[in-house]
């Protein structure tokens, strides 16, 4: 058996839920976003948004920001060095799943 582990063990049990997985794909591509731009991207009401943004925060991947635009109050979210680190990571560990596992030279091919 290799002593390799399999690529599951690099995913992050906190992305394996499908929103808070969308809403660091979506910060992964830019410094901060407005809470309403990601609530649309995600397509999530603001509600769910704002409890999985705070899971999110809690765990130190994503900041949330809270400042007005003008007179009006807005809330702005950004993910942190650590969380676009472990975002990478999922990622690289859901892309190894699924290109499969690399066979051994002892192992031996399913007929």
């Amino acid at each position: 058996m290799s002593s390799a582990r399999h690529p599951r063990h690099r995913l992050e049990p906190l992305l394996q839920s499908p929103v808070r997985f969308s809403v660091m794909a979506a910060l992964a591509s830019a410094e901060r976003l407005e809470f309403r731009f990601v609530r649309d991207v995600v397509e999530v009401s603001d509600s769910a948004l704002s409890k999985q943004s705070a899971a999110l925060e809690e765990a130190g991947l994503v900041e949330v920001e809270k400042g007005y635009f003008g007179k009006r109050p807005r809330t702005w979210l950004k993910a942190t060095g650590e969380g676009r680190k472990v975002f990478e990571e999922h990622c690289a560990g859901l892309q190894a799943i699924a290109r499969g596992l690399e066979m051994s030279p002892s192992a031996e091919p399913l007929d």
